[in-house]
């Protein structure tokens, strides 16, 4: 197949290939590993926590948590050894939350030439760790770029909402996207830049709205995701 009849294809990470939220899971790690750091989380929770949930503050409010984590960390390169520690000790529970269906078709791009990248708002380490676990074919990763402050690491460019498809193009993606998996309303922008956007797992409240801005006639599946909207598809 040529360059120009391959595909250029989007995959979400969270609630796509995976189940759940796989820097959360991360970042309570990184909290966990110690009492003071549990202790200063639980205090600072009541105002960031709440932040995380609405699209202006979320970077701030995921930011507090990751930095009460990564005190002592400063470089890049020191806290993706973190993140790849964290990843082989966790062997077990990330394999039960890997989406078989999802690599599935991740893979059958891959084997028809298709140019396939993951784009996340977890950390590129973490979404790339965790997929050369599952799957040995390198796939690009684009994820939220972490920055030093103040003795640890922060959320810089959050690769969410509009900023995922800004960055998908810095990265030098700039192709038009033939085909966008997520389910989250917060990747619309990149749902609705792709030719054939599906949606797969997504909150059942959020299904009608998927549906009004992308067509009535737009895929909704789930993939093993419990607890998520979608048809069903066969694993």
């Amino acid at each position: 197949m040529s360059a120009a009849q391959n595909r250029f294809v989007v995959f979400d990470f969270d609630h796509t290939l995976y189940e759940g939220d796989s820097g959360s899971h991360l970042y309570a790690w990184l909290i966990r590993r110690s009492v003071w750091r549990c202790l200063l989380a639980l205090l600072v929770a009541p105002i960031a926590a709440p932040m995380i949930a609405f699209m202006p503050t979320r970077r701030t409010g995921i930011s507090v948590f990751v930095w009460i984590g990564s005190l002592g960390v400063h470089s890049i390169k020191a806290f993706n050894r973190l993140v790849d520690d964290y990843v082989l000790t966790h062997t077990a529970m990330i394999d039960a939350r890997i989406l078989p269906i999802a690599f599935r078709v991740l893979k059958e791009h891959l084997e028809a030439g298709d140019e396939v990248v993951i784009a996340t708002g977890a950390p590129p380490e973490l979404a790339s760790a965790i997929f050369r676990f599952v799957e040995h074919t390198p796939v690009p990763v684009i994820g939220t770029v972490m920055k030093p402050f103040l003795g640890g690491m922060v959320a810089g460019q959050h690769c969410h909402f509009e900023n995922k498809m800004v960055m998908l193009r810095a990265a030098g993606h700039t192709r038009d996207v033939d085909r966008a998996y997520s389910d989250s309303r917060a990747d619309l922008p990149l749902l609705r830049a792709a030719k054939s956007p599906v949606v797969v797992n997504p909150n059942a409240s959020s299904v009608d709205d998927f549906k009004r801005v992308l067509g009535a006639d737009t895929p909704v599946l789930n993939w093993g995701c419990k607890d998520r909207a979608g048809d069903p598809v066969a694993a």
